[in-house]
């Protein structure tokens, strides 16, 4: 039964306890707000130049603008703007999920404005801070013109002993915010607090009653907001961006109504204040200053990427069957190279980077093979290692090595850190120590490139602990956020320093605000093998379409998902159903990759029945036939930022289709719009569509959508709702490839 067994019964009221004890702990969170205290100087209304912009003074407030558009508000407060204190967070990281326990201790709630000083085109804002104690602290926010991308935002304290700012401004009670980097159970985060911290998502999220039983046996449900990958940043319905640039753990509270509130835990904040006349300028100015993902490894689309495990014999006995069932393959995904563990979980890996010979014996014959039918092996690694002497057979032991040469992130005594993943433990190398780095790059250039790789997973990147002590001396909760960018950077220059730009894929799970610019992909992580928006398929197009928005521009999910669980009281296995229209979802994504879950004798897999093989040679085909198209989105991406697959609101943004909660479609590029099956049993949709017309893929018949509206079309397995604009000539290619390919007619007739 594994770690959620049969205790979860036995320990049920105690999770009613539990939540009711975490509810009062988030009713203490409250935001921080200020009163403002403005001498007679000072309350006269003026206005001050910053180049392109203009700061207007109301004398109790502010508003923010472009000089040439007055009507419309970057950025406003009225009152109080910015309080500090002094905060204590005792943060535990436990299997990559992080507990944060916050206690306030000082606040500094009256606010005063002191002062204008114009320089340039910066404006600096001078005051001071009162707070409980009786001290007095003094502020100054600064704001620079940043040219046609906005403006540079930054609050310094004046004392050192405060480390917690709370930064307040306006919003619209109307308006929606979008983005955040990847969410995954709500796309509009508006009336939600959002905390900002990487982490593991954990397994369930909210659906029960996994999450619960996760919690109770291994603290791993997970919550709403728990995500690998969020981002500081968002975009609203009103055409306003802000983006922190804080690496430190911080919370945007959006409850109120009126007013937006950032809690960092640091005391300054360096931000900015975008521009932009549309949702798409907006992401422009935002990668602009993060970073792009360059094009995708041409032989990457021109078939599917498939997960297999097992060793040479079973490896080679499958791929026997693809290859009968006329399945194109890009390459396959073995991420087993390193050799099987069982444990608690399931299947999962030796972290020791080198190739298991006993486990896939006759490697070189096996590559040249593949390489030879134009099929291309990725392996997985991950910033882990661990003792490998208890596996045996005379292995090259990375975990002593690190050990030896100090390369391991250690605790406060000095000590390398063991952190708990399942039922083993592991040391992570420091990323903080160029020695380190380098050892590690070289150790993936001798171990997995010479072995003719093309690819891998790079996987993990969210489990620094708070207490670490790492070799640059840099605090570790203000590192952790930014661990995965660094981990991303050291596989980017593995790629670069062997002239594999161009032809090398890695992708990563665990990401932060620059982690566009630094990674070649990115995948969502450990879905769980369900539907649902919490956990499962439908949460892996919610987190598609936020993370798009922060520069994940190139961004895909585990074709099935991943996590498996096999409990008495509910098990949660990959139904054949639930693969295939992962199948479908994934043909309209930048990658097409399957995984086959933690416990792969317990999932329907892609090879294991003619339906499942031919459904998946089909949406191969449709795959392929969309390369072109995408060739031109991941240039589009690589010059703007804009995400391959799109939200509605990106290009129909006064569009009622556009604010659907949850979103259940999507637009691939701007001239595709797809409305996976996100149900089981559902054989029919009802799709939002924006005003306009609109051709069926499938049917070729044309809808007259109006605003507000849906439209009723037939789904059965092998037809996902398309649709295209009439004229469209992207609709019309992918039509004609898809006719001249046999593809167009589904298998399934529909009633």
């Amino acid at each position: 039964m594994g770690w959620l067994g049969r205790g979860a019964v036995a320990l049920a009221a105690l999770g009613v306890v539990a939540a009711g004890w975490y509810a009062w702990q988030g009713g203490r969170e409250r935001p921080v707000w200020s009163e403002l205290h403005v001498p007679p100087a000072f309350a006269a209304p003026r206005s001050f130049s910053l180049g392109e912009y203009e700061f207007a003074w109301r004398g109790r407030g502010f508003d923010l603008h472009r000089a040439a558009h007055p009507e419309k508000s970057l950025w406003a407060a009225q009152g109080g703007f910015l309080a500090a204190g002094i905060g204590h967070a005792r943060v535990e990281e436990h299997r990559g999920a992080m507990f944060v326990d916050e206690r306030r201790g000082l606040l500094c709630r009256e606010q005063s404005v002191e002062g204008f000083r114009l320089v340039g085109r910066q404006l600096a804002i001078d005051g001071h801070l009162r707070c409980t104690d009786g001290r007095i602290s003094a502020y100054r926010l600064s704001l620079e013109d940043d040219g046609a991308r906005g403006l540079r935002l930054a609050v310094q304290l004046d004392d050192p002993a405060l480390n917690r700012l709370y930064l307040s401004w306006s919003r619209d009670p109307d308006e929606h915010f979008f983005g955040f980097g990847e969410q995954f159970s709500h796309f509009d985060q508006a009336g939600r607090r959002l905390p900002i911290l990487v982490q593991e998502q954990g397994i369930g999220r909210g659906l029960q009653p996994i999450t619960l039983g996760a919690n109770l046996t291994a603290r791993a449900g997970g919550d709403w907001w728990t995500s690998y990958a969020p981002v500081p940043h968002y975009l609203t319905s009103k055409l306003r961006s802000f983006f922190s640039e804080s690496g430190a753990y911080q919370v945007f509270d959006l409850r109120d109504e009126r007013r937006v509130q950032l809690e960092v835990h640091e005391g300054r904040l360096a931000a900015r204040l975008y521009a932009g006349d549309s949702p798409s300028e907006l992401v422009e100015a935002h990668t602009s200053l993060v970073g792009r993902m360059p094009p995708l490894p041409e032989w990457t689309q021109h078939g599917a990427i498939v997960g297999l495990q097992g060793g040479t014999a079973r490896v080679r006995g499958i791929l026997d069957k693809l290859e009968r069932a006329g399945v194109p393959l890009a390459g396959v995904w073995l991420q087993d190279w390193v050799g099987q563990r069982s444990t608690s979980f399931g299947k999962q890996l030796w972290w020791n980077w080198t190739l298991d010979e006993r486990h896939y014996p006759h490697w070189p014959e096996l590559s040249v093979e593949l390489r030879g039918k134009g099929v291309r092996t990725l392996g997985y690694v991950n910033p882990f290692l661990v003792d490998v002497a208890e596996k045996g057979g005379g292995a090259r032991n990375l975990y002593r090595e690190a050990l030896r040469q100090g390369y391991l992130v250690r605790d406060a005594a000095g000590q390398p850190l063991s952190l708990l993943n399942t039922s083993f433990s592991a040391g992570l190398v420091d990323l903080s120590n160029p020695a380190a780095r380098a050892w590690l790059k070289q150790v993936l250039k001798e171990e997995m490139l010479a072995r003719g790789f093309s690819g891998w997973m790079a996987d993990f990147g969210e489990a620094l602990p708070f207490e670490a002590q790492l070799a640059s001396g840099e605090d570790a909760a203000l590192a952790h956020n930014r661990y995965p960018e660094e981990w991303a950077r050291l596989n980017r220059e593995l790629v670069e320093e062997v002239g594999g730009a161009g032809e090398l894929l890695f992708f990563t799970r665990a990401a932060y605000s620059r982690s566009p610019g630094l990674t070649t992909s990115m995948w969502l992580g450990d879905q769980l093998v369900t539907w649902d928006r919490h956990d499962g398929l439908h949460s892996a197009l919610i987190g598609l379409l936020s993370g798009g928005l922060s520069g994940f521009s190139l961004n895909h999910s585990d074709t099935g998902g991943y996590t498996t669980i096999r409990n008495w009281l509910k098990d949660y296995r990959r139904s054949e159903e639930l693969l295939l229209r992962w199948i479908e979802f994934s043909a309209f994504t930048s990658l097409l990759r399957s995984h086959e879950g933690n416990r792969p004798q317990d999932n329907r897999q892609v090879y294991d029945s003619p339906v499942a093989l031919a459904h998946l040679a089909r949406f191969t085909g449709v795959f392929t036939a969309l390369a072109p198209y995408r060739a031109r989105l991941m240039e589009e991406a690589a010059q703007r930022g804009l995400p391959l697959v799109r939200p509605l609101w990106l290009h129909y943004p006064d569009d009622p289709a556009s604010l659907e909660e949850p979103p259940r479609s999507f637009l691939l590029g701007d001239q595709l719009l797809v409305a996976p099956v996100l149900e089981e049993g559902a054989d029919t949709l009802e799709v939002a569509l924006p005003a306009g017309r609109w051709v069926h893929l499938w049917s070729q018949r044309e809808f007259v959508a109006r605003a507000g509206g849906r439209v009723k079309v037939a789904a059965p397995p092998g037809q996902p709702a398309v649709f295209y604009p009439v004229g469209s000539l992207v609709g019309e290619e992918l039509r004609r490839a898809l006719d001249v390919r046999g593809l167009l007619t589904s298998p399934v007739s529909a009633e």
